[in-house]
Parts: C-alpha cells; sequence; structure tokens
C-alpha cells in the first residue's frame, strides 16, 4: 500500500441543500418530543458532539449515544428523497473518486462526522458509494474528536485490508476542523473552498494546499500524489 486516501463527505463530496441540518432537528424532535429552538451546529464536528450539543443548548438531558444513533439512522432513512431532489454530487466528484479507487497501492475511504448509516444515505443517493472503500472508513459515531477519527480509519484498514502503520494518509475536506484533524495525527491535506469556509480561513486554519473543488481530477490527483512519498 502506498497511500491512504481519507475524504469528507458534506461540502467536499456532495451538497446537501439543507437536509442535513433537517435530520438533526428531526432526530432531536423524536426523542425530546419538541422542535429544537434553533439548528443544529455543524461546522465539521461529529454527530456525537452536535447531538449533545442540542440537548444541552435546550437544558435536557442527553440521551444514550445508541438511542440518538438509531433517531438519527432513522431520520436520515426517511430524508433520502428530499436529498435525491434537492442536493447534488459536487463537480468532479464522481471522475476523481474513480480514479482515485483505481491508483494501485491506494486505499480510498471516507472520514467523516456523520454516522455511518447517514454517510453511506448520502453517498449512495448520488452513486458514489461503490466508489469508495467504505468499510475501512472512520464515521460520527467512533469518536467524539475529528482527530480521533484518523486513528479508527488507520486501525481498520490495518486490521481488513493489511495496510502498515507507515503508510501516509491524506485527509480531504472543506473545514478548519478537517485540517486541525490531519495537523494533529501527522496527516497531509487537501483542503477545498466548496463549503462555507473560503481558501483564506483553511489557509489560516493550517491547510497548504488548498483547491476550489474537486473539478480538475489532474490536479487533484497530482497533489494527493505528492503525500504519497511524505
Amino acid at each position: 500500500m502506498e497511500l491512504i486516501v481519507l475524504w469528507d463527505i458534506d461540502h467536499t463530496l456532495i451538497e446537501n441543500a439543507g437536509v442535513s441540518k433537517e435530520i438533526y432537528a428531526a432526530a432531536f424532535s423524536s426523542l425530546a418530543g419538541h422542535e429544537p429552538s434553533g439548528p443544529a451546529r455543524t461546522e465539521g464536528r461529529t454527530d456525537r458532539l452536535i447531538m449533545r450539543d442540542m440537548f444541552l443548548r435546550e437544558g435536557l438531558p442527553v440521551p444514550e449515544w445508541s438511542v440518538i444513533e438509531d433517531a438519527l439512522a432513522r431520520a436520515g432513512h426517511d430524508r433520502l428523497g428530499d436529498l435525491r431532489s434537492r442536493g447534488t454530487a459536487l463537480p468532479g466528484v464522481h471522475e476523481v473518486l474513480k480514479a482515485a479507487s483505481a491508483r494501485n497501492g491506494w486505499v480510498s475511504s471516507v472520514l467523516t462526522g456523520n454516522i455511518a448509516a447517514n454517510a453511506r444515505v448520502k453517498l449512495s443517493v448520488f452513486g458514489l458509494d461503490s466508489l469508495l472503500d467504505l468499510p475501512v472508513g472512520a464515521y460520527g459515531a467512533d469518536a467524539e474528536l475529528r482527530p480521533g477519527l484518523v486513528a479508527v480509519a488507520r486501525e481498520r484498514m490495518r486490521r481488513l485490508r493489511g495496510v502498515p502503520a507507515d503508510v501516509p494518509a491524506v485527509l480531504v475536506g472543506d473545514t478548519p476542523r478537517d485540517v486541525e484533524a490531519a495537523l494533529a495525527t501527522g496527516s497531509g491535506m487537501l483542503a477545498v473552498a466548496s463549503g462555507v469556509h473560503s481558501s483564506e480561513e483553511l489557509a489560516a486554519a493550517g491547510a497548504h494546499e488548498i483547491l476550489p473543488d474537486l473539478s480538475d481530477t489532474r490536479r487533484v490527483l497530482g497533489i494527493l500524489e505528492s503525500f504519497r512519498g511524505a
């Protein structure tokens, strides 16, 4: 194995058109018995943190995580049609994921704050799931903080794919938290300004490689390749 590539999902691979926040609100409402007073704060955080924050903000006890995860999965499944009609895969994503999946020695998966069930919903709606090695990815139920997800993905790759511990990894994402996770774990980072954060914000967070989006397949692959010997 020569390279691990871990892609964020929302605003990196897809535009969810507000469906994500509707999923959080629906999951909260199903457990609390009333709607939240405001939208979920996402900003690259994991589902564990997002949902805990919603309950604490409303002055409510936080349910057991397994209960929250079930509610999130139901809400995500229920909004599959909304995501299909309102959302979209971002420019160049199909092409770059297909190219990465075909690279000999690369393992291409996800590192996302979404729970696994909702990550699969979001990717499958746009035909992206088959282009990623999802069993070895890291998801929002696996750790509270994003840097912890990198170790989870590495362990799954070691156990399921035999990937040695010294294989370099590169994260691809759109938020300063993605950059933080890369810096904290010694991973490479390709930041994309396809979400709410500008190139300047991503650079200030410490990203050295920044693109407006993933539409230039050759350039994306060239940047990823540069981390192979890092």
